[in-house]
């Protein structure tokens, strides 16, 4: 599976804006800060998860004064060619389509992109609250497993109903309101266990990847932890059910999948606290290479791999121990300077100096 072309139109700043890169090899985006770089990586994770890796909500997307934007891109699954196209509103509800089909879930995009993103924002999965981790996960598992990734969307979706029920309770639940509640339990439930199941067995088989990226990128081998933690013991439905009268009067869903968290330890102690900058780099650097490998070696290739301004935060050791984790495949990078000589560029873009346009792709 490769990007073989990618038009955007008033996406962020990106007016009009184009791209073909090369469908093996590394392409390179260069230009000054602001024109764009990293918009147009965005555009092309977006069609691939319908989400911002930034984290931004769907209208900041779309481009100051314009009432849309459109984001389209071919790709080439095996020997099939697909089209993806989004219409992205100021206001209102976004639109895709692939092959002229409605996108109903995220997990209709599987099978005709995926992607990997590294950006020097990824510390955040290191540093920030349980939420970025759980991000990390719910991504990794939309990349690998399309019924996990159904799974997070049912569990989002139950959540955001259950959280309106409880709200508009008053505390003071009648029959209508402790039946439908049922509902939402029964369906959280099941969602919901089979969400954390998944991000379980995804840590167990990240790990030992984790645990060898980590050491290459540090110099030194190094004692490293990757530990899912649950908010309930037993069934999900117990738990719920053992927290309802708490539930309703706090006006929030008090265990399940949306309060889990992924503990990281080196040398046995929290890395939120109490590893260097330059530990959590490399612990954000290891965990991405580990969910890029998996799913190299589930899917059978790799997807495309996203490098987002990554090597203006690396020290030369860890860039090169960056490049030699990456298995083959097609890579966009972008770079406001050189990148490391050990980055060999197939074809080279320049965003213009307005933000508006990409100038010509070349063989470098």
């Amino acid at each position: 599976m490769h990007l073989v072309s990618l038009t955007v139109t008033d996406f962020r700043n990106l007016d009009a804006a184009s791209l073909a890169p090369d469908p093996l090899g590394t392409t390179v985006i260069t230009g000054r800060n602001g024109t764009g770089k990293t918009s147009l990586l965005e555009a092309v994770a977006y069609l691939a998860t319908l989400q911002s890796f930034r984290g931004s909500p769907r209208e900041a997307l779309v481009r100051r004064g314009e009432p849309r934007a459109i984001v389209r891109a071919e790709t080439e699954v095996v020997t099939r060619r697909v089209v993806i196209e989004a219409e992205i509103l100021a206001t209102g509800r976004a639109r895709t389509q692939v092959n002229r089909q409605a996108v109903r879930r995220r997990s209709d995009l599987h099978g005709a992109l995926r992607t990997t993103v590294f950006s020097p924002e990824d510390i955040a999965v290191v540093r920030a609250g349980p939420s970025e981790r759980r991000r990390f996960l719910d991504e990794t598992l939309a990349v690998l497993d399309p019924r996990a990734a159904r799974a997070a969307e049912d569990t989002e979706k139950v959540l955001r109903q259950r959280a309106a029920l409880l709200r508009s309770s008053g505390r003071r639940p009648g029959p209508e309101v402790t039946s439908t509640l049922d509902v939402w339990d029964a369906r959280l439930a099941a969602a919901g266990t089979l969400l954390v199941e998944a991000r379980e067995a995804l840590v167990t088989q990240l790990a030992p990847a984790f645990t060898e990226h980590y050491g290459r990128l540090a110099g030194t081998a190094t004692a490293v932890g990757l530990t899912y933690r649950r908010t309930w013991e037993g069934a999900l439905a117990d738990a719920l059910a053992a927290a309802r009268q708490d539930d309703l009067a706090r006006g929030v869903t008090t265990v399940g999948p949306q309060r889990d968290d992924l503990a990281l330890d080196v040398e046995g102690l929290p890395a939120r606290t109490h590893a260097s900058q330059g530990e959590q780099r490399s612990l954000a650097l290891a965990l991405r290479l580990a969910a890029h490998q998996l799913a190299t070696e589930r899917l059978g290739s790799a997807p495309v791999l996203l490098l987002d301004d990554v090597f203006s935060e690396l020290d030369p050791e860890r860039s090169r121990a960056l490049l030699a984790g990456l298995p083959p495949g097609q890579t966009l990078l972008t770079t406001a300077l050189p990148p490391p000589p050990e980055v060999t560029a197939e074809a080279v873009y320049t965003m213009a100096a307005d933000g508006r346009t990409v100038a010509g792709g070349r063989r470098a």
